[in-house]
């Protein structure tokens, strides 16, 4: 959420920003906001002067009734009465139409980088840089799913009978290589400075709002019937709650924290599930990496963390490339993000695996979350990144380490997660 002052000075950059992310039925509201802002302003400056007009009426009350002028007294007891019923119907118009305002506020983008690539779609996203080289052995490499299959790491049918479609379970050593790779993730960012956490796995909707836009949330969030809770669809999300309405300590920035969670999204509309692999489920674990830092040192460490997942995918012989993300595919309150893209041999393109934001001030904004320096309180910025993504990222290990026989070679950094299995090969 931008701050309203802002909007009330550069009006014409928030219209011009709303137009490259090709949200053109959303220019409107900057002129209604204004107009919205002007009316509160003008009730908030009469509310003001009705509150000074009813302070030095009753002090003359008081004054009157020492001199004895009880009938004055009463007369001016009954203008404070007045005063008041007036202040009830202009706090009542002030707050209803403050409601009106942030809500028309919420859903107005937040300013990109000037760096964003203009585009509409994730079709126009910019490759930037690319890292390992984009391999293709002369064997064929099958389909995820059946390489999993064969080393009996996969049971999609049961799944489906617990569970529904766009659940799966992972077992024997495909499970152990899932797991090796969150905790493998999670000691190469404790090792970077990060401190490590676990979050609730559930949240409050005023926190979903509060890091999110509502069409993201709608397509995303599932929410649990009968209760103001909603099930995270990354660590992210419950991350930054923990800091909601609070003044967090300019010395104590950055704050640097890397969190394991399940997730879960609904990953409806055009995309669908994926029937028999893993590239598109409704659940998943993800190791995620936070920070809050200093508005001056947001860019700093947005280029620090996606670099880090690079090293990590790159540590599991993965080659990976950079993509930045173009204004039609930047969700709202995001100032610039990248996409972390996974080579795919058998497919011979690259595939998502992580997501690196800055978003500025906005879930700092909405949340309330604040620091206080030498010039005074400013909000904080917040970051995220994926470090690694399964079954996602396991899907690109699977393909990036696959031998001609069959088996899947466990990446050396792996090995010590894995008891020191060197490769995982197919079972009769």
């Amino acid at each position: 959420m931008l701050d309203i002052k802002f909007i009330r000075e550069n009006k014409e950059i928030v219209k011009e920003n709303i137009k490259k992310k090709f949200q053109d039925e959303k220019l409107p509201l900057v002129d209604e906001i204004i107009e919205l802002d002007a009316k509160i302003r003008t009730l908030k400056q009469q509310g003001d002067e009705l509150r000074k007009e009813r302070n030095d009426t009753s002090n003359c009350i008081g004054l009157l009734m020492r001199e004895k002028k009880i009938e004055d007294a009463n007369q001016k007891k009954e203008e404070v009465k007045n005063i008041n019923e007036k202040l009830i119907i202009i706090e009542e118009e002030e707050k209803k139409l403050s409601e009106e305002l942030k809500s028309k506020m919420m859903v107005i983008p937040n300013i990109m980088d000037k760096s964003v690539p203009i585009g509409k779609d994730d079709s126009e996203n910019v490759e930037v840089e690319r890292f390992g080289e984009a391999y293709v052995p002369k064997y064929e490499i099958p389909y995820h799913a059946d390489i999993i299959n064969k080393l009996n790491g996969m049971d999609k049918e049961s799944a489906g009978r617990t569970s529904g479609e766009g659940f799966y379970y992972l077992t024997g050593d495909i499970a152990r290589l899932h797991e090796a790779m969150i905790a493998y993730a999670r000691d190469y960012m404790v090792n970077k400075g990060f401190t490590y956490c676990i979050p609730p796995f559930m949240i409050h909707s005023d926190v979903v709002t509060g890091v999110m836009s509502f069409p993201e949330m709608e397509a995303m969030m599932y929410k649990i019937e009968g209760e103001d809770l909603y099930l995270i669809g990354t660590s992210e999300h419950s991350m930054i709650g923990r800091y909601k309405g609070e003044i967090v300590k300019e010395e104590d920035l950055p704050i640097t924290l890397t969190s394991y969670s399940p997730c879960f999204r609904k990953e409806g509309g055009s995309h669908g599930l994926e029937e028999r692999g893993l590239y598109r489920v409704h659940q998943f674990e993800k190791e995620e990496m936070i920070v809050i830092c200093k508005p001056e040192d947001s860019m700093d460490w947005y280029e620090k963390m996606w670099r880090f997942t690079v090293e990590v995918f790159r540590n599991m012989n993965v080659p990976v490339r950079q993509l930045e993300c173009c204004s039609g595919d930047l969700a709202d309150l995001k100032v610039k993000s990248c996409d972390i893209e996974a080579w795919s041999p058998r497919q011979q393109k690259y595939f998502e695996v992580g997501s690196c934001s800055t978003l500025g001030d906005a879930q700092a904004r909405r949340l309330g979350i604040r620091t206080k320096g030498e010039n005074g309180t400013y909000y904080v910025h917040t970051l995220n990144n994926t470090v690694v993504a399964s079954p996602r990222g396991l899907i690109a290990v699977i393909e990036n380490n696959y031998n001609e026989d069959g088996s899947v070679e466990v990446p050396e950094v792996l090995r010590p997660y894995m008891g020191g299995l060197e490769s995982i090969t197919p079972k009769n």
